[in-house]
């Protein structure tokens, strides 16, 4: 008898294995504007903060990590999901950002990266004279 073999099914097997294995660390992040600055989330649990570096090089951003492997002479994995190692990820920053100003804080296994906009870059009114003479203005 012939049996059918799914030729997607390995190759989908082979996807999901290198997606969550330790060898591919991820750092999930969120990235939203509020107001006037830009915030980046960055799930990081577990993660000695004295290990956390954040670089701004011209115009991109870096954020590394580290964490450290579980180790003990006894020890004997039934499973392991929760990668090791050094952790990096990398945002370009747009122009208009102040990143003389860039603030950073982690709490609870988060890293909050705050990114104000340069204040050259927000928005502001612009008064209209009127007939040339400075003194009257018109208010928008």
């Amino acid at each position: 008898m012939a049996t059918y073999r799914d030729p997607f099914a390995e190759i989908d097997r082979m996807f999901n294995t290198a997606m969550h294995s330790p060898a591919t660390p991820a750092m999930p992040l969120d990235l939203y504007r509020e107001g006037d600055k830009f915030v980046a989330r960055v799930d990081l649990p577990g993660v000695d903060p004295a290990t956390i570096d954040i670089d701004v090089e011209d115009r991109t951003l870096t954020i590394s990590a580290q964490r450290k492997p579980t180790e003990g002479e006894d020890l004997h994995w039934l499973n392991r999901e929760r990668p090791a190692g050094t952790f990096a990820r990398q945002l370009t920053l747009g122009y208009g950002l102040a990143v003389d100003q860039i603030a950073a804080s982690y709490e609870g296994g988060v890293l909050t990266v705050t990114i104000p906009v340069a204040e050259e870059n927000k928005p502001r009114k612009i008064q209209v004279a009127v007939g040339g003479d400075a003194d009257k203005v018109i208010e928008s």
